[in-house]
């Protein structure tokens, strides 16, 4: 029996998906393999929250993750978050984070990780249609532009390659489609988005053993 801890943000929680998000998907998925083969039980929690930056996740991961800890259980951390990290804000006319900063607070988040579990997986960023969020409609001081999105979705698979943990690209899987039209509001998922994201994560957890 296996439990998952997926970590992330408002695409992790599955926002504007009718059917709850890839993650959402990842459990339906998970739960079909349970009652064929019982043998393989997994357990699956989605602790997305919208609007969490690595920094903010470093705040509650520990405690929740203590609160889901099973004797004879292994735990396996899905982490999917980084893009709010990378934000431009007009009015600083900087980055949210300095790259160098988002850099040590995922490096402090794996620390933290591997005290519970050796089986760490960090999604991708996905990428984002600029004509709608630069800047955001709901907080016109900031804007997501892909240069940026790219920069740290590049720096998460750096300190993935750096730290021999698992790392399922997205962003490169996608702008190789039509990847607008798979975004509700150019920053977010819609349904057809998170089925994208889900069949990208699942393949790559069966191809290499983790489910």
């Amino acid at each position: 029996m296996a439990q998952i801890l997926v970590f992330g943000d408002s695409i992790t929680y599955g926002v504007w998906d009718k059917y709850g998000g890839w993650v959402q998907k990842l459990r339906k998925f998970l739960d079909e393999k349970t009652l064929s083969k019982p043998e393989t039980h997994f357990l699956i929690y989605n602790l997305g929250i919208s609007g969490d930056t690595v920094e903010d996740l470093l705040e509650r991961f520990e405690l929740e993750t203590k609160q889901r800890l099973k004797e004879n259980e292994e735990t396996i951390f899905i982490f999917a978050l980084g893009i709010n990290d990378s934000q431009y804000i007009h009015s600083q006319k900087n980055l949210r984070y300095p790259p160098q900063k988002f850099q040590r607070n995922l490096q402090t988040l794996i620390n933290l990780a591997q005290k519970f579990s050796s089986k760490i997986v960090f999604v991708g960023l996905t990428p984002v249609d600029e004509s709608k969020v630069d800047p955001m409609p709901w907080n016109i001081d900031r804007s997501y532009k892909n240069k940026y999105v790219q920069k740290f979705n590049d720096i998460i698979k750096s300190i993935c390659n750096g730290n021999a943990i698992f790392y399922i690209e997205i962003y490169k899987n996608l702008v190789k489609t039509d990847y607008k039209r798979l975004l509700e509001d150019g920053a977010h998922p819609n349904s057809d988005g998170h089925q994208k994201i889900f069949e990208i994560v699942k393949e790559f957890l069966v191809e290499y053993r983790i489910i």
